[in-house]
């Protein structure tokens, strides 16, 4: 059995998958953001893309059955099953500018942005080539006139989304430091990773039953 791996509040991690593999992102104690961001491991100039998977996928919320695209218009991940069924790209990461200017506090403050930095300079990837992430169980909320709210998460004690890579890739994972993305709690975020392997094993053992 795949092992959990935990992200405490406000911090992040980084790792590789390769094509085939199934990565889980549960949300442990419920109402609690992550952001991922994708890189091709054969090439990191290719990322993940909010606008061409938006484009790709026709909406701007996106659950099981869509597809998440590179900025070359590849796909990356497919979303295979979502239980809570709320996450977009309407956001960027939160960063320290983020609390300076929306939160007008000019004291310290971890952030998405620096956590997904922090961890992804293992695999020589810079700050400036960060890009907009996929925003697990995050609830936006707009009106007609496209305002936007951030709401507490819809997200439940044991929800998660799994995605198959579509490519071999590095991902950047958090646990959402931005108060109003998260109710005003912090909490972990817990990922899986399934190796193709593995995941092949469990449907012939499936099978065979």
């Amino acid at each position: 059995m795949s092992s959990i791996n935990v992200i405490p509040p406000q911090s992040g991690a980084a790792f590789k998958i390769s094509k085939g593999d199934v990565l889980t992102v549960i949300d442990p104690l419920g109402k609690q953001v992550s952001d991922m961001v994708l890189f091709n491991n054969a090439d990191k100039k290719e990322k993940i893309s909010s606008g061409k998977t938006m484009d790709f996928e026709e909406t701007i919320l996106l659950s099981k059955g869509n597809f998440l695209w590179s900025n070359r218009s590849q796909k990356m991940m497919e979303i295979i099953e979502d239980t809570n069924g709320r996450n977009d790209f309407l956001l960027a990461p939160c960063s320290p500018e983020t609390f300076k200017i929306m939160y007008n506090n000019p004291s310290y403050h971890p952030s998405c942005l620096e956590n997904l930095n922090k961890n992804l300079l293992q695999f020589h990837i810079d700050l400036d080539e960060i890009p907009t992430a996929f925003n697990i169980f995050m609830n936006v909320q707009f009106d007609k006139e496209g305002k936007l709210k951030v709401l507490p998460p819809t997200s439940k004690q044991g929800d998660l989304i799994r995605f198959k890579a579509e490519m071999d890739l590095i991902v950047g994972l958090t646990a959402c430091s931005a108060e109003d993305s998260n109710g005003g709690v912090f909490k972990p975020i817990h990922f899986i990773v399934t190796t193709s392997k593995s995941v092949a094993k469990d449907i012939i053992n499936f099978n065979q039953q």
